[in-house]
């Protein structure tokens, strides 16, 4: 039976000591960054897929040890692992229930933990796992970690809409963007305005122009600059123009 070990000896020999001193400095890992901290050792994302590839059926316990690992490649491994076990068991002729909540339990358990906790990492993993668990089912949860202090818990709550939007429903993006209007954080602000603009292309046009006629001028700069980036230019310049500070409150 493969172990956690044996993933993380397969990653290094795919790593490569430049690599990781500019993935380092790419993911802000410096001192007061985002990702203070984080620890890479240089293997790109395709070659981390592929090890993942071979050790798809690396028991939950560990998964659970490369995701405690400080090194952002070993928890990066065992979230497309886990991607890719949530999607057999939700194979609509094997569909299994059981295993799809254990799953999920498994990975809030991760977020939590703060182990899903660089913007790559989020995005790789949330709508796939919990964004796709609640296409048909209550999405309270969604709510109370975009009300989180942690700026990841906060992300996974946006990025798992990205589901129901590819699906043609824009209600929980919209609630929750609305909420984190006046987040601080500048990922935050790409996040919200990424997911926004993901409405206008996927759900509905009209849909993403009510909530700027609605929010714009309280929208930070650069969550509405990536909201209105596929506007047609008058469209976009009318919106970026708007007073701060106007809008409903």
């Amino acid at each position: 039976m493969s172990t956690a070990a044996d993933v993380m000896a397969a990653l290094a020999d795919a790593a490569d000591p430049a690599d990781a001193a500019f993935l380092q400095r790419f993911f802000k890992t410096g001192p007061g960054q985002y990702g203070e901290g984080d620890v890479f050792i240089g293997v790109r994302v395709p070659q981390t897929r592929a090890v993942a590839r071979r050790f798809a059926t690396l028991p939950e316990s560990e998964l659970r040890l490369l995701l405690d690992s400080e090194v952002h490649e070993h928890r990066l491994a065992a979230l497309v692992i886990l991607n890719r076990r949530f999607a057999l068991a939700s194979r609509p002729r094997a569909r299994d229930d059981a295993e799809r909540e254990r799953l999920v339990a498994f990975y809030l358990d991760a977020v939590r933990r703060g182990r899903v906790d660089n913007w790559d990492l989020v995005d790789s993993s949330a709508e796939y796992v919990l964004g796709e668990f609640l296409l048909d089912r209550p999405r309270d949860v969604l709510f109370e970690l975009a009300a989180s202090p942690v700026l990841w818990e906060r992300r996974v709550a946006v990025l798992s809409t990205f589901a129901f939007i590819k699906r043609g429903d824009a209600s929980t993006t919209l609630a929750i963007a609305e909420r984190l209007l006046g987040d601080r954080e500048d990922l935050m602000h790409k996040a919200v305005g990424w997911m926004l603009r993901e409405v206008g292309e996927r759900v509905d046009r009209a849909v993403l122009l009510g909530f700027l006629d609605e929010h714009a001028g309280r929208m930070p700069r650069t969550m509405l600059s990536y909201a209105t980036e596929h506007l047609d230019p008058v469209q976009r310049a009318h919106y970026r123009a708007l007073p701060r500070g106007t809008g409903a409150r």
